[in-house]
Formats: C-alpha cells, sequence, structure tokens
C-alpha cells in the first residue's frame, strides 16, 4: 500500500494536476482571507473557509477524475486485480494520496491563523477546528469523487458525474425546503447526504463530534463503495456470480444502512457530551449560574418556539436541547406558523416574529422575541447592521425565573434632578433581573413608595431640595436600599452631599486624575481603577471596569455606634489626584491646590441597625453603552451585580443576569503597507509560482 500511495502522490506532482489544485485551492483562500483579515480586520479565518466551501465542486473533481477512471481506460486496472495486496488497500493508498495531496494546501492554510496573530487577538481554538471542519469536508469530497471515478472509464463523465455528486451535497439543505419546509420522511432521508451541514457546525466554534463522526464515516462508506465497486468487475455473467453480484449489492445496501444508522445514533446523544465550546466567548456553553437554576427547578416549563423544525434557527435550537438536557422539567415544543398562525396570541397580542420563544409555567408566561436573542449594532459610516452578540441563554434563564417567581420586585429610578435615565445594557439588567422599573419624582410623590426594593440615584445635576433628601433618608432609615452615581457639575450639591454625610461619605467635588500608566486608557481622566474583591465585584474583580470623569471619596468617617460598616469596591492608585477647578484647568499635571490621592470611587454602605444600604460609584458616564462597549461589558456586570446585591434579601439566585455573549473579537489594524505585501505574496505570487512550477514540470516530462 505504501508503494502505491507514493506512486499516486508523486504522479499527481509529476503532472500539472497536483501544482494546479494546490494553485487554485491556496488563490481562492487567500483572496477571502485577504479581504475578510486582512482588509476588515476579522480576526476568524472561518469567514474565508466558509466562503471557499464551493471550491470542491471544481477541484476535487479534476483532482480525483484520472485515478481509477484512467488505470480502467490504460487496462491497467487488471495489474489492481492481480495484485498481491488486497483491493481494499489499492484503494486507500490511492485515496491517501489525494488527501496528502490537499492537506499540503491545509498546512498552508494552518499557518494563517499564526500570521494573523502577530497583529491583534485571535481566537485560535476557534480557527483550528474550523480548519479542521474544511478539511474533513475536503477529505470527505475527495472519497466521493474517488468512488465515481471507479465507475466509468471516462476521466470526463468521472468529472462530470463527481460534480454532480457534490453539487447534490452542497445544495442538499436547499434542496429538503424545497421538498418540504416542514420535514417529512422524505427529506430526512435525504438530510443524510447534507455534506456543508457538518462544516456549518464546525465553522461556528464547536467542535461537533457528530460532524467528525458523520466525516468519518462517510469517508469509510465511500471507499468501502469504491472497492466493491471495482470487486465487482472480476465477476462473470453465470448463475453463480450473479448471485455473487447480488450478495454484493446486499452487502453495499448493508453498509450504507450501518452508517445512517450511526450517525442518528450520535445525533441522539446529549449535546454536553457531543459538542465542545471553542468559542472565545463560551457561545455555546451554559453558564454553571444557569444550570443551578436548572438543577433546582420542580415545576414543568414548557419552551414553544414560533417555528417549524425545518426553520428553526439552528444556534438558538442548539441552546434549547441544552436546556431540556439539563432538566427534566424543560418541554421544548416548535409551533410552526403556517399551521399555527394565531397560537401566539394566547400568550400576548402584539406581534412577534419566527424564531420567537414563549416561557409557560401554569399561568405564567413571558414572551422572548426573537429580536432580542441577537445583540445588533449599526455602522452609521456604512449603514449596516451587524450582529455582535448572542442572548439566548440570557433571555430564557430570565424568562425561566420569571414564570417560576410571582413576587415582582420594584426598582424605582428617581428624576427631577436632571439624572441620567436607564437605558441600553443596564436596562436590559434590569428587565433580565425580572424587576419592575419605574421613574419616581419626589415632587409627585409624599413619599418613597412602600414596594421599592432599590432606589436608583443616577448622578443628578442639580441639587436636591430640602424635602426631596429628607425623604430619601427617611427611606434610607427605615432599611431603604439605594445605588447612587455622582457626576461632576459647578452647581452647589449641599442637599445631595447631606445624604451621603448621614452615612458618613464625603465627595471632592472634582475630578481625579490617574498618573499611573497602568490605570488610566488613552486620557488621565479615562480611569481603570483596582478592583477590591467583594461579592458586589466578584464577577469583573479580575477583569477591567471602565470608569470616565471620576470624582473623588476622599473621607470615610466611622460613626461612634460602629453600625455603619464599608467597603472599597473601586479605587485609584496612589498616584492619582484631583483637580477641583476643572473649568480652567490647562493640563493633566498636578499644581498647587490639587488634593492628592489615592480616591475610593466605588464603594458600599451597610447599617445594621437600620438596614440600610448603599453602593456609590463616583462616575455617571461609566454606567452607559459607550463606556460599557470598551471592557466588553464589564460594567454593564458590575451595574447588575451591584442591583442584585441591594434588592435580594438573602439569596440572590432568583436575580441571576447573565451577560450577553460577544460574537467578535476587537478587530485587527494592520498597516496598509504590509496588508498590499501579503496580499500580493498569497493571492498572486505563490499561485502563480505554483502553477508555473507545474507546467514546468509536465512540459519537461513531455519533451523526455
Amino acid at each position: 500500500m505504501r508503494a502505491i500511495w507514493k506512486r499516486e502522490f508523486q504522479a499527481c506532482f509529476q503532472s500539472v494536476i497536483g501544482w494546479l489544485f494546490l494553485a487554485v485551492t491556496l488563490a481562492f483562500y487567500f483572496l477571502y482571507y485577504y479581504v475578510y483579515s486582512l482588509s476588515y480586520g476579522y480576526p476568524y479565518i472561518s469567514y474565508s473557509l466558509n466562503a471557499i466551501a464551493f471550491i470542491f465542486l471544481v477541484t476535487v473533481p479534476v483532482l480525483t477524475m484520472r485515478i481509477l477512471a484512467e488505470e480502467r481506460h490504460a487496462k491497467t486496472d487488471q495489474l489492481i486485480l492481480t495484485a498481491p495486496v488486497s483491493v481494499g488497500k489499492v484503494v486507500l493508498g490511492k485515496y491517501l494520496a489525494l488527501a496528502a495531496v490537499f492537506s499540503v494546501a491545509m498546512v498552508c492554510i494552518s499557518l494563517s491563523p499564526l500570521l494573523l496573530g502577530r497583529f491583534g487577538t485571535i481566537p485560535y481554538a476557534e480557527s483550528y477546528v474550523a480548519i479542521l471542519g474544511f478539511w474533513l469536508y475536503g477529505l470527505t469530497c475527495i472519497a466521493i469523487g474517488t468512488f465515481v471515478s471507479s465507475l466509468t472509464e471516462s476521466q470526463v463523465i468521472s468529472a462530470v458525474l463527481s460534480f454532480v455528486f457534490l453539487f447534490l451535497g452542497y445544495m442538499m439543505d436547499g434542496i429538503t425546503q424545497t421538498i418540504s419546509s416542514g420535514g417529512n420522511f422524505v427529506t430526512r432521508i435525504l438530510g443524510c447526504y447534507n455534506l456543508t451541514a457538518g462544516l456549518d457546525r464546525l465553522t461556528n466554534g464547536q467542535l461537533d463530534l457528530t460532524a467528525v463522526v458523520y466525516y468519518i464515516s462517510m469517508i469509510i462508506l465511500f471507499l468501502f463503495l469504491t472497492t466493491q465497486s471495482i470487486q465487482k468487475r472480476r465477476w462473470s455473467a453465470s448463475r453463480k456470480k450473479i448471485g455473487m453480484g447480488i450478495f454484493n449489492i446486499g452487502f453495499c445496501a448493508a453498509a450504507v444502512a450501518a452508517v445512517v444508522i450511526m450517525n442518528l445514533i450520535a445525533g441522539t446523544l446529549p449535546t454536553t457530551l457531543t459538542n465542545i465550546d471553542c468559542t472565545a466567548s463560551k457561545l455555546y456553553s451554559i453558564t454553571e449560574d444557569t444550570k443551578k437554576i436548572l438543577a433546582a427547578l420542580d415545576q414543568k416549563i414548557e419552551l414553544y418556539v414560533i417555528a417549524s423544525e425545518t426553520s428553526k434557527d439552528e444556534q438558538l435550537a442548539a441552546t434549547l436541547q441544552k436546556y431540556e438536557e439539563l432538566s427534566d422539567n424543560i418541554q421544548v415544543t416548535y409551533v410552526d406558523p403556517a399551521v399555527s398562525p394565531n397560537f401566539y396570541q394566547k400568550y400576548t397580542q402584539e406581534r412577534i416574529s419566527g424564531n420567537s420563544v414563549i416561557a409557560v409555567c401554569g399561568e405564567r408566561s413571558k414572551v422572548i422575541d426573537y429580536s432580542d436573542v441577537y445583540e445588533t449594532e449599526v455602522d452609521y459610516q456604512t449603514y449596516t447592521s451587524q450582529t455582535t452578540g448572542y442572548d439566548a441563554e440570557g433571555q430564557l434563564t430570565s424568562a425561566i425565573q420569571y414564570v417560576t417567581n410571582e413576587d415582582m420586585q420594584t426598582v424605582y429610578a428617581l428624576t427631577g434632578h436632571g439624572e441620567s435615565s436607564v437605558s441600553g445594557r443596564f436596562k436590559e439588567a434590569i428587565e433580565k433581573m425580572n424587576l419592575g422599573l419605574k421613574d419616581l419624582n419626589l415632587l409627585e410623590a409624599d413619599e418613597i413608595p412602600k414596594d421599592c426594593q432599590v432606589l436608583l440615584i443616577l448622578g443628578p445635576a442639580s441639587d436636591f431640595s430640602k424635602d426631596d433628601a429628607e425623604k430619601v433618608l427617611n427611606y434610607l432609615s427605615d432599611g431603604g436600599k439605594a445605588f447612587i452615581t455622582t457626576q461632576y457639575t459647578t452647581e452647589p450639591m449641599d442637599q445631595f452631599q447631606n445624604i451621603l454625610k448621614a452615612y458618613g461619605l464625603q465627595l471632592n467635588n472634582g475630578m481625579v486624575i490617574e498618573t499611573n500608566d497602568g490605570n488610566y486608557y488613552q486620557n488621565p481622566m479615562y480611569l481603570l481603577p483596582d478592583i477590591s474583591y467583594d461579592t458586589v465585584t466578584s464577577e469583573v474583580s479580575n477583569e477591567y471596569v471602565f470608569v470616565p470623569y471620576a470624582q473623588g471619596l476622599t473621607q470615610v468617617q466611622e460613626q461612634e455606634d460602629e453600625t455603619v460598616s464599608y467597603t472599597e469596591l473601586l479605587s485609584t492608585s496612589e498616584q492619582a489626584f484631583l483637580k477641583e477647578d476643572v473649568q480652567n484647568m490647562t493640563s493633566f499635571e498636578k499644581e498647587e491646590g490639587d488634593v492628592q490621592g489615592p480616591f475610593t470611587i466605588g464603594i458600599s454602605v451597610a447599617d445594621s441597625k437600620s438596614q440600610a444600604q448603599l453602593i456609590v460609584y463616583t462616575s455617571t458616564m461609566m454606567f452607559a453603552d459607550d463606556a460599557d462597549q470598551q471592557v466588553s461589558g464589564n460594567n454593564s456586570a458590575l451595574f447588575a451585580s451591584s442591583v442584585r446585591n441591594l434588592a435580594a434579601e438573602t439569596d440572590t439566585s432568583n436575580l441571576i443576569v447573565i451577560p450577553v455573549k460577544s460574537y467578535t473579537l476587537e478587530s485587527i489594524v494592520i498597516s496598509q503597507g504590509t496588508i498590499i505585501i501579503i496580499g500580493f505574496c498569497s493571492v498572486i505570487a505563490v499561485p502563480i509560482l505554483l502553477t508555473a512550477v507545474g507546467i514546468g514540470i509536465w512540459m519537461r516530462r513531455r519533451k523526455a
């Protein structure tokens, strides 16, 4: 077998075929690599691999058309039938030679993530899983082409039939959709020949073992069929040989059935066993918080998906399947809107989109609109939207908590003093905790409502009246909880300061300037503070939070009865100082009159006597989406954790917030000169060189 492999491998490179195959494959790959990764800065190799999956429809038929058809045409196939090695080993040797040629191209492709990694952060695990998927898909196509080559002695017919076989596998998803959008027995059978389904799963960042098993089993099946096709030529038309032929056909049918059954069994295995999440943000994994919630679930929950089985969102479906596997009390049901168009009206009168999910437990229900499953951002330069995050787990876990918990707590956001509003991811965090959010103007209320679980005071721009301050202090003295942020203003804030002073906090009305390089980003006022470990900060303690334009808490006064305790959450370095006259500052240099740090810029205060609790941050702008995006959602995670710790009486498990899982890493920035050099070498120079070498070898051998 080794001699056959060596002979066929050398034959590929002693003609133009092998060189041309490498040139075309690499040219197409590096063309898309140049566009997606180098020019646009996408760090994902899978974009380029998915884009060139069609190339096997052309390159594989050309590569495989001669491998067995030429032997038959030249009558040298008789040597195969009389060789001292088995037909199976001959077929395997020839196939491995073609696989080796393809693997040479894959080695070159495998170097591209390493090249890209020199310019930024690359998800290497995702990249090499995608490369594995592309390699297995290519090997499967080569096995199919090898089988087709054994059926005829014409290389042209072999190439045409290989194209047809591969095209059917490439288009099978569309073919089954055309036959039946809802799916039936025929489409399920045809779906077994969907060659790209496994590639899609592997290039999405999952090491899907069912896809690996599928491709390996298909390779073995087609190599087995190739062996049977060659052996059949030994038989004559006698009755005895006809009987052997029937046996051979039955044997092939049994092999096909065995492969189908094996893949069906693999498909029934729990995804927790078959899928390994290789994405940087763990897109396809279920967090420990959700697992704990599902493990403690003691009520039956129906998750109705408004979609047919064939039109379902595959990624959402995979997430829902994991929920079913983690709890016997979860039941997922797909409702075809074409069959039951008014089903959703049992639970909401608002129109919902396809693939929306309705969580139902008893009389309680919650609708998760499909538009909330994916997070999108608009690029205002190109006026196009881009999917940036996946929030299925966050929405599903929140819905499950909602339908199983009848106690709805309320958070009030103070208004009337120029406070910031709760919006974007921060509003979503409150909604995910199933907390009601209401605005509260103290001019219209005699007191803060009794059902106020947490009072949000978000950076008042003007001072409180004495009456308003008293209402807040009365609420706190009665065991209230407050989440407070501050912002710099030139107006006096005496009454607002009195609220803080009642709990031993002194706010300096100025802005913190950080001079330690490790504690700011780009601008000395854009702080990256030190994070003290606490239950509030546990989710971000090993990360960064971004705090722009912060004020400083410089004095914490312990009360005489020692009922008030303080926990520092965020702080500056000792090199920080505070500019009080911000309006007239001319530089970031420390000047006379500036207050030397360090400063507390986040603190938790608890009064054991009144049970009051405050969490204070000295920057309102840190709780805006722009700041949150700078640190990949860490600010919103800190906000959610702060509100959760204030809202929870004892156990915070019913106020869990699963953050949006980011789809994309930060774009890679490469100089234009480097892009041009790499692009020219990979897209033009290397393919032309390979083609020229192949033509040169072919012409030299022809003259000889």
